[in-house]
């Protein structure tokens, strides 16, 4: 007898996206060069909750802002894993990480600790008005796995989207380098 067919939640985002089921696009719209749209929101780093707004972060330098569709799935522990192995890398470029789900704070808490390791803040965005605003909705109630680096100026200086999340590090590191460099 068959057997019947199971998806994760990140095939079945996949496979929506790509039949455009509920999705928008597979690709970011803030292209670059635009600003970066304003923010506030809640976030945990090590468990801890504070209010985190996108001007501030970049007073001290370029923010890697990146919405990843769901906490304590495969491919979100995965990116959340690579962006904390790198912490360091993103600390020498001066660029602070922030990922942002629409999970809430209390979920945030515990994958804070537990999948982002302490390493950065990860953002609440319930109702996804944050991803609404950088066009990074995948379908209802997700969000798309783009990568924004924005330069302390405000404006976005990458837009990476991909629901592979093995890039997404790479992708913006390149960019921070390149921001770097320009200097």
């Amino acid at each position: 007898m068959p057997r019947p067919l199971v998806l994760t939640l990140a095939a079945f985002l996949f496979v929506a996206a790509a039949v455009g089921f509920g999705a928008r696009r597979l690709s970011a719209q803030l292209e670059h060069g635009a600003a970066a749209p304003e923010f506030s929101a809640q976030a945990a780093l090590g468990g801890k909750v504070e209010t985190i707004d996108l001007k501030t972060a970049l007073a001290k330098g370029p923010v890697v802002l990146y919405f990843f569709p769901k906490s304590f799935t495969s491919g979100c522990t995965v990116e959340a894993h690579l962006f904390s192995a790198h912490i360091g890398d993103f600390r020498k470029l001066g660029a602070t990480v922030i990922g942002v789900s629409g999970d809430s704070i209390e979920t945030q808490k515990k994958f804070s600790t537990q999948e982002c390791r302490s390493a950065f803040l990860v953002a609440s965005d319930p109702g996804l008005k944050i991803a609404k605003s950088y066009d990074s909705v995948l379908a209802a109630g997700f969000s798309n796995r783009t990568s924004y680096v924005i330069a302390p100026d405000g404006t976005i200086a990458l837009a990476y989207t991909s629901l592979d999340p093995s890039k997404h590090v790479e992708k913006a590191l390149g960019a921070l380098r390149e921001l770097h460099a320009g200097k």
